[in-house]
């Protein structure tokens, strides 16, 4: 079995990579071998390889970004996975495509389902929403799964990384606890990604959501990095960790204020629950120790 990875050298495509080996020969490409903002590229690598199996783990995610560069945003989020799905359908490849929270506006109060209507409240969601909506325009065998706040050992940056550089620097923070949701670690979104492959075909093709369980903050998830990494004896300067609201820390992109995702629909047809969101986090902060 032939798999095209795209993104390998993102925090999510690096835990994806070692994983996919146990299904098949992996073909894993990074931007500087698949721009995904050029159509040609990507028919051209496709007809090359004619994977089995297509999992598109690269993305735009320049969340502020996209509000001014929105064309390349939508070329790499909302053109490009229409252009994997319809390649894939023409060879009978099966997708696998990785989406956001951000196609929701965060006015619930409860997790958001798979069918619940979207309606992204900035570029970077829009062009998320527009990319699913692409490959949804195909016949191809697919599978969609939004995820949200996702962090990983690799790739450049996230917010774990960050709270951990400035918990180094600084002795106090100021951080937002008026938005809620799940940190979702990527060996568990990578893990899940793999146990879906064998599983989809044309009963199974569809949207799902997966992210690890449980609800937080972005100030309780701050709280709880700094407790982990103090566990751990990551050498921390912070003091003072300071809830503040949204409105007190404005972005050029509106953030959802409530993206917490169901996941019940994945987690029965894999058979197992997402594994608590604390746990993902204090696995993720042993490898990046380990990694020095």
């Amino acid at each position: 079995m032939r798999i095209l990875l795209t993104g390998k050298n993102g925090q999510l495509g690096s835990e994806l990579q070692p994983l996919l080996t146990t299904l098949g020969e992996v073909f894993a490409v990074g931007r500087d071998t698949l721009d995904l903002a050029k159509p040609d590229a990507i028919s051209s690598l496709m007809a090359e390889i004619k994977p089995h199996i297509v999992v598109n783990a690269a993305a735009y995610t320049a969340v502020d970004k996209a509000e001014t560069e929105t064309d390349l945003a939508t070329a790499i989020n909302g053109i490009a996975p229409g252009i994997l799905a319809a390649e894939s359908q023409r060879i009978n490849a099966k997708l696998i495509h990785v989406s956001t929270d951000y196609v929701f506006d965060g006015t619930q109060s409860h997790p958001y389902v798979e069918t619940d209507p979207t309606n992204p409240l900035g570029q970077y969601g829009a062009s998320k929403l527009a990319g699913e909506q692409a490959i949804l325009a195909t016949d191809a065998n697919y599978a969609i799964i939004r995820t949200a706040w996702v962090y990983g050992a690799g790739g450049t940056g996230n917010f774990v990384k960050t709270m951990l550089r400035l918990g180094r620097e600084r002795e106090e923070l100021r951080v937002v606890m008026d938005q809620v949701g799940t940190p979702t670690w990527t060996g568990d979104l990578a893990t899940a990604i793999v146990q879906l492959i064998p599983q989809l075909n044309s009963e199974t093709s569809g949207i799902y959501h997966y992210t690890n369980s449980g609800v937080t903050s972005w100030y309780d998830f701050a709280i709880a990095i700094f407790e982990e990494a103090k566990l751990l004896g990551v050498p921390l300067k912070i003091q003072q960790v300071i809830p503040i609201t949204t409105a007190e820390y404005p972005t050029p992109a509106r953030r959802p204020a409530y993206s917490v995702l169901n996941g019940k629909k994945l987690a029965t047809l894999l058979g197992n629950h997402p594994p608590q969101w604390r746990s993902g986090l204090r696995t993720m902060l042993k490898t990046l120790i380990n990694q020095g």
